[in-house]
This record gives structure tokens, C-alpha cells and sequence, in this order.
């Protein structure tokens, strides 16, 4: 834990740490926020359902591309507009008489304008910290942000059954303006600038390590999405076995984040994480409706999820140009946002058919799957240990004037 220890006291660490996380927190309550209240309105789950399809649109699409705005009109510039169309938004979704299709565009919106706070906090890090402290802060941050997965669904359900559903919108636009105000005026937002990038839009995805992160990426979170869907299947909606279930889910993530992030990162690193989830996972359809039995294996399976997103950080910090940084984040983004979308399609249509068994069987699959891809392509993953994880520095051609 030493690494740990040595990262919060460099200068700043702690600080910009704890302002992402804030910042960030709202979207661990925006879904079941949007739920409750479109629910509430329209009596109907099935609405509910397409408002957040579309709010999960607008985020696939912003992430890469507000990522990019970054390296062309500043860090600042692009937070401070997506954060006055996100906050604006949020009002309007909590306040305004909406029908069905209006709740769905204001959701698009929503989700489109989702400030880039991850990519853009994950680009700084490399310049915070000295090249031997890199992964365990990209381990560190991968465990934080688990608090925002146990917290926030348990504030939003308080608030929003107890108090009102607009009202726990409304909560999560005051942590989005306290969060994202004190992400933006933090001084390394300031301090670093990503250059502007030469490459095309999207041409970073030719980078195999990025591809084959953004792939792993979704199969990881399609997996978990299968779960939440199973363990929510097992207990039903209103159960409160389910939320505490999944909070021990996201605990494993955190307690393995810290456990593993200060280990070497070599080409074996993602598989044998991946390996992880795969053995906790495989074990729930053993137990699919025993609660002692899924907090056991998901607690196992939860060990590797953080520390597997650590090494997807590391190595596509380690394979980019820092220009292209921001990007390749926004991209890997949108991965796991498609498989959060497809791994909860999928796992719903199971359950319909064959009940919990079937949604944890499809959680499995993705996670098989997981294992297997980063294990057939693992020529393409970079050894890390004892090396630098920084991003490729920027070079231009610099002009010889002949004597």
C-alpha cells in the first residue's frame, strides 16, 4: 500500500481525485433517477426505458466527441459548455411537463452533453505523477469510482422514493454544478494543455492496443450490466437484497483495485484479471437465487473488474500520443456504454425466456468472451514492467537551416 500512500501525498493527487469523483458522481444517479421519475409520470417501465436508450445515445456519442473538442479548443472551454447544456437539461428534465418524446430528446441532450470529466482526468494524471506511480494512480481512480456505483443508486432511491423524483434529479444537478465547478477550476485543469491532434477523427481506433482495450472494455461492462440485470431479476425491483448484492459487487471492484493496482503490468496483466471475473461470475449460476451465494461470487468476481480497467487505462496511456489521449479515452468510453446497452438487452431477454439463470448466463458468456480476447490478441499488449506508462510525447519536424 506504500504506492498508495506515496500518490496521495504528490501534490494535487488527492485533490483532483476527489473533485472527478465528485463531478462524476451524478451519473451514478442520473439512470435510476430518469427511471423513477419517466415511471412516475408515464406509469410505464417500457417508457422509461426508451428515455434512458436515448440518454445512453447521447453519452456513445459525446464521449469521443468532446473528448477530441479538448485538444482543440481546451480543457476549460469544452467543460464549461457541456456543462451548462448537461445542468440545463437536468432542470428541464426534473421540472418541465414533458410527454414521452420530449422526456427522450431532453435525455439525448443529456447525455450528449456529458462533460468529458474522465478522459480529461486520465489525460492529466500522466503529467501529475512520475512514470513508476502511473499505474496504481490509474488503479486507485478505477477503485474510487466505485464509491459512485454503491453510493449513488442507494442516495438515489432514498430521495427519490421517500422525498420526490424530481427532487433526486434536481440533487444530481447540484453535485453536477459543485462537482464539475470544482473539477474545472482545479489549477492542473488550467496547467495542462492537450495539443490539438493531426490524426483524423477516429483514426486512434487503428491503434491496436486502444481497439482491443474499447473491445475488453465492453465485454467487461456488458458483464456487469448482465448481472445487475440477473441479481435484480432474483430479488425483484423492490427488494432491497438486490442493492446490497450489487453494493458488494462494487466493494470486491474496490478492495481489488487496491490490492492489485501497485503490480507490474505485463502482456498476461488483462487476461489473468479478466480471468477473475470469469471465475465469480461462472459461479453465480450456481446460486441464482441465494443471496449468501451470489455476495460470495460476486465479491470474487468483483476483484478483478478494477483492476482489469486499470491495465486498459495504463496500456492505452502507454500506446498514444499525448494528443490523442482524451480521444482514445472517449472511445473506450463508449464501448463500455454499448456493452452496458447490449449486456442488459441481452440478459433482459434471457430472464423473460428462462429467469435469473438465463441473465447470469449471459453475464458469463460476455465475460468468456473477455477472457478470450485479449488472450488470443495478446501479442498486441505491451509489457510494461519496469517501463515508463506515459503517453507518446508529441514531436514535430524541427527546420535545419543549412550552413
Amino acid at each position: 500500500m506504500s504506492a498508495y500512500s506515496n500518490l496521495l501525498k504528490s501534490p494535487g493527487v488527492a485533490r483532483i481525485i476527489a473533485a472527478q469523483l465528485t463531478a462524476r458522481f451524478p451519473f451514478g444517479m442520473l439512470s435510476l433517477a430518469f427511471l423513477l421519475h419517466v415511471e412516475h409520470n408515464t406509469h410505464s417501465y417500457g417508457a422509461a426505458g426508451l428515455v434512458l436508450a436515448a440518454t445512453s445515445v447521447g453519452q456513445a456519442i459525446s464521449g469521443p466527441l468532446t473528448s477530441r473538442w479538448m485538444g482543440q479548443w481546451g480543457m476549460r472551454p469544452v467543460l464549461l459548455l457541456t456543462l451548462g447544456f448537461c445542468l440545463a437539461s437536468l432542470i428541464v428534465f426534473a421540472l418541465a411537463p414533458l410527454t414521452l418524446p420530449l422526456y427522450m430528446v431532453v435525455g439525448f441532450v443529456a447525455g450528449l452533453s456529458v462533460p468529458p470529466v474522465q478522459p480529461a482526468v486520465r489525460t492529466i494524471y500522466p503529467k501529475m505523477v512520475n512514470s513508476s506511480l502511473l499505474t496504481p494512480l490509474f488503479s486507485l481512480d478505477a477503485s474510487a469510482q466505485e464509491i459512485i456505483w454503491v453510493a449513488g443508486p442507494v442516495i438515489t432511491t432514498f430521495v427519490g422514493t421517500q422525498i420526490g423524483t424530481r427532487y433526486a434529479i434536481l440533487l444530481a444537478a447540484l453535485f453536477l454544478i459543485g462537482g464539475g465547478t470544482w473539477f474545472i477550476a482545479s489549477p492542473e485543469v488550467g496547467r495542462v494543455r492537450i495539443p490539438k491532434s493531426k490524426r483524423a477523427f477516429g483514426k486512434v481506433l487503428q491503434r491496436p492496443t486502444v481497439l482491443l482495450s474499447t473491445i475488453t472494455g465492453f465485454l467487461l461492462i456488458g458483464t456487469c450490466a448482465a448481472v445487475e440485470a440477473g441479481v435484480i431479476s432474483a430479488f425483484g425491483d423492490g427488494s432491497p437484497n438486490s442493492g446490497f448484492v450489487l453494493a458488494v459487487f462494487a466493494i470486491g471492484s474496490l478492495a481489488g483495485g487496491l490490492i492489485l493496482g501497485h503490480l507490474p503490468v505485463g502482456p498476461w496483466a488483462l487476461p489473468v484479471r479478466m480471468v477473475i471475473v470469469f471465475v465469480g461470475i461462472s459461479l453465480t449460476v450456481l446460486f441464482p437465487s441465494s443471496f449468501v451465494g451470489l455476495c460470495v461470487t460476486l465479491l470474487i468476481a468483483g476483484m478483478g473488474i478494477a483492476p482489469a480497467l486499470a491495465v486498459m487505462f495504463a496500456i492505452i496511456s502507454s500506446s498514444v500520443r499525448f494528443s490523442d489521449t482524451a480521444e482514445a479515452y472517449g472511445w473506450a468510453g463508449t464501448g463500455q456504454l454499448i456493452g452496458a446497452a447490449i449486456g442488459s438487452a441481452i440478459a433482459g431477454a434471457l430472464i423473460d425466456r428462462t429467469g435469473t439463470v438465463g441473465g447470469l448466463a449471459v453475464a458469463s458468456g460476455f465475460a468468456l468472451l473477455g477472457v478470450l480476447t485479449p488472450t488470443v490478441f495478446k501479442r498486441v499488449l505491451p509489457d510494461l514492467r519496469g517501463t515508463d506508462a506515459s503517453p507518446i510525447a508529441d514531436t514535430e519536424p524541427v527546420p535545419i537551416q543549412a550552413s
